[in-house]
């Protein structure tokens, strides 16, 4: 289980302290798919930052399995159990995907497994695995080799941000089946920062970011008709069908 206990995140501009995330509390249980949603400049993607260690917490607490995680940096934080995919993936130049996808796995892949992980996120797999990593694929390509990183090992929880961003329609469908395979498993927890109505309605609870503040929390059947119902605040212009 993840606990998130009064989490928050500030910055200075200008002179003057500005609340990017404002004393955030929630919990993901094991096995859970949590998506995360709201309108954009919200705080999403600061808030999986500050959950993976990629940007430093002013307060809070991170507690994922009884074990104290706050003052954990990336690394640790991924030898816990977290997972993370990022929305706009790193570039590796002089690295292969093969050789990426081997480090992110955590041990020996054969080629075949590489291919079949390629395969799942809708990429001609052996196409892939020995170009590099660099500016010769596209934001597209990249995104989902990045996600099949993320696949690539078994995690306590896994944190995917917008994956739906920047991949055509049949990838889209393959990632969903995906995700909708690891969650029957009820093997990990996961949570996606998605503005896509097909996995909001994935997930067991949704929770709505505005402002940097927990806006609403709830089942699927408790929030999904307030995102529908466009009510200004909770609404669905910014979720895509």
């Amino acid at each position: 289980m993840l606990q998130v206990k009064n989490l928050s995140y500030e910055v200075v501009e200008n002179g003057q302290k500005l609340k990017i995330i404002d004393d955030i509390s929630f919990d993901v249980a094991d096995g859970e798919l949590l998506v995360i949603t709201g309108p954009n400049g919200g705080g999403k993607s600061t808030m999986a930052s500050l959950l993976m260690g990629i940007k430093p917490q002013t307060a809070g607490q991170i507690i994922l399995d009884g074990e104290d995680i706050t003052g954990y940096d990336i690394d640790h934080r991924a030898k816990a159990g977290l997972g993370f995919a990022f929305q706009q993936p790193p570039r590796f130049k002089g690295m292969t995907v093969k050789h990426l996808i081997q480090l992110s796995s955590g041990g020996e892949l054969s080629e075949d497994a590489s291919c079949q992980l390629l395969s799942n996120v809708g990429l001609c797999a052996r196409e892939y695995l020995d170009r590099q990593v660099d500016s010769s694929l596209s934001g597209g390509e990249m995104k989902r080799i990045e996600i099949a990183t993320a696949f690539s090992k078994p995690h306590k929880l896994c944190i995917f941000d917008e994956p739906e961003a920047g991949i055509d329609l049949w990838s889209f469908s393959m990632l969903v089946q995906q995700f909708e395979e690891i969650h029957k498993k009820k093997k990990e927890s996961i949570i996606i920062i998605s503005h896509q109505e097909r996995i909001i309605q994935m997930a067991d609870r949704i929770m709505v970011i505005r402002d940097g503040r927990v806006q609403q929390i709830g089942t699927k059947e408790e929030v999904m008709p307030l995102l529908l119902e466009g009510d200004g605040d909770a609404g669905c212009k910014y979720m895509k069908h």
